[in-house]
Formats: structure tokens, sequence, C-alpha cells
């Protein structure tokens, strides 16, 4: 049984390259573990992830806590906040497939949007958190 964050990245991945209107925002379906040298903007990326034992006395579980990255530049501000807004209401309150354990849930906690410094790119930022329980 592969680890439940290597479950919930990829199904989070597939639903994102899969969404043919997010797709049209960044030009392809431009989602990336890391940023490959020659992506062109807009494009997304994983951040970090931190996983937090969540079991009870009685059931195993975990709490996830994953970051998405945004980035943009020729469309600016706006096209940062179009590209989150359809990430977070394509994850908010998803039911994803995961192959050897069962989500709970998946909440968008964070999310901002800003210009980086000394440079023309807009980079956005949105945390969830999930919770997954082994299958029995």
């Amino acid at each position: 049984m592969a680890h439940p964050s290597t479950e919930l990245q990829t199904t989070i991945f597939q639903t994102l390259t899969s969404d043919p209107a997010l797709t049209t925002l960044l030009g392809g379906p431009k989602v990336f573990d890391r940023r490959p040298e020659q992506a062109s903007f807009p494009y997304l990326t994983f951040g970090r992830t931190a996983v937090v034992d969540w079991s009870t006395g009685t059931e195993d579980g975990a709490e996830h806590v994953l970051t998405l990255h945004v980035w943009a530049k020729g469309g600016g501000k706006r096209e940062t906040y179009e590209i989150m807004d359809k990430v977070a209401s394509k994850l908010n309150d998803a039911t994803l497939p995961l192959e050897g354990h069962h989500l709970v849930n998946l909440q968008l906690q964070f999310a901002e949007a800003r210009q980086e410094p000394d440079a023309p790119t807009y980079h956005g930022i949105l945390r969830f958190r999930a919770v997954t329980e082994p299958l029995a």
C-alpha cells in the first residue's frame, strides 16, 4: 500500500490535469511536482506536505497539510486569482478516490496571492488540510 500522501498527491494531480477549464487557464496540463527549467507561465507546483498522526484508540488516520503554488507572470494578479479560484473550487470538499485509503475530508485552509519581490512574477499559495484513513 502506498503512503497516503503519495495517493493524495496522485489523485490531486489527476483531478487538476483532467479539468478542461483549469488546463485552459494554465495553457495545458502544467501541474508539476517541481518546476521544470523551461516551464512557461502560468503553472502549478506541489509544495510542502506535512503529515501528522490522526489515529484514535480504535482507528488509524493521518492529517495532511499540503500546499499548492500558482505561478503567473503575464496575466498578473488577476490571472493568479482566477487559477487559485479554479483550483479551490475543484478541490475544496472534494471526494477524491484513493487506492488504499479513504479521504475523510479535504478543506482549503489558507490562500494568498502576492507579487514576488524584485520580479514580475505573481505567486499564489493554497494550503489544504486533508484527513485520510486506511481502508479496512
